[in-house]
């Protein structure tokens, strides 16, 4: 058998040309309306016209690899993405045609949602078109308490809570992507998922108490999971807030929720209201988390392949 691991992301324009095609994609071929595309490029122009998240699932990349060929295991670590190239898709045929007989389909979101099953879908349809050739592959339905994720993520709110002027009683808030609130009645478990992850999370770091927010709602016309982080923000400035560490634990890198919508957007409301803010930093190729990746793609070897 020739193993491999495929890392899957959502995918992110890397320059302000793409951005267009890249919105189209995510709204299932529906092109947006010229001021929501504005919208969208005016963010992307923000953080420097384009996002670093293809050159970061690289490093990931490349530190995984690293990673498993150190503890003996050196496997071949691929990645694709979801809405842009290269698209999943184009890795799995990559994989068959370089000899992979089987893989571990890992996508870099811990917490399970109905969001994610389009990363299945794009693996299953480059498989189906494989044919006979196709390999096996198990896919990690969901890493949202893995162990040294949770030890990665303590860390990095742990140093943002030592920036603070006063961390002996630091106010954190855990944040994740928001999700149709239609999610919780069709029995979704990502709302559940993100709270386990906070609560160990704020468990190792001994926090009396925390907060959770949902960031980057889309833009339609049914309600998005809430609290709005930008509403939290400013109910805590009306109770008197004036420090507040915002840890997002939905996300394993710097991309566009995260460099715009906390450092950005978020940032802004709290300087509004005279709220030191201070962001957890991006996991992004940490070397606990990239630890974290390496167990949970071990374990995952010795589960029962599924079969295109």
């Amino acid at each position: 058998m020739t193993a491999a691991v495929l890392l899957m992301a959502y995918g992110s324009p890397d320059s302000l040309d793409q951005v267009e095609a890249y919105y189209t994609d995510i709204r299932r071929g529906n092109p947006p309306a010229p001021h929501l595309l504005e919208e969208l490029l005016g963010r992307y122009r923000a953080i420097g016209g384009g996002s670093p998240l293809s050159r970061i699932v690289e490093r990931q990349r490349v530190a995984l690899g690293l990673e498993l060929a150190r503890r003996g295991m050196p496997l071949a670590v691929y990645a694709g993405m979801r809405h842009i190239a290269p698209r999943i898709g184009t890795i799995v045929e990559r994989m068959a045609a370089d000899g992979v007989t089987h893989f571990i389909a890992l996508a870099l979101a811990p917490q399970r949602s109905s969001n994610a099953a389009g990363y299945r879908r794009a693996v299953d349809t480059a498989l189906a078109g494989i044919g006979d050739a196709a390999p096996s592959y198990v896919f990690v339905e969901s890493w949202h308490d893995e162990p040294r994720f949770i030890e990665a993520l303590a860390t990095v709110t742990a140093e943002a809570i030592g920036r603070l002027e006063d961390p002996a009683h630091p106010l954190v808030m855990f944040t994740a992507h928001s999700l149709p609130a239609r999610v919780v009645t069709e029995g979704d478990v990502y709302p559940a998922e993100l709270a386990r992850t906070a609560a160990l999370v704020a468990a190792r770091l001994d926090l009396g108490g925390y907060r959770f927010a949902f960031q980057s709602a889309g833009r339609t016309e049914e309600p998005w999971l809430g609290p709005d982080i930008l509403a939290e923000i400013r109910r805590l400035g009306a109770e008197g807030v004036r420090e507040l560490v915002v840890s997002p634990v939905g996300f394993v890198a710097e991309h566009l929720e995260v460099l715009y919508d906390i450092d950005i957007e978020a940032q802004g409301v709290a300087r509004s209201l005279d709220i030191r803010l201070e962001r957890a930093r991006s996991l992004n190729d940490d070397p606990t988390f990239i630890a974290g990746l390496a167990d949970i793609a071990t374990a995952a070897l010795t589960t029962q392949p599924r079969v295109a």
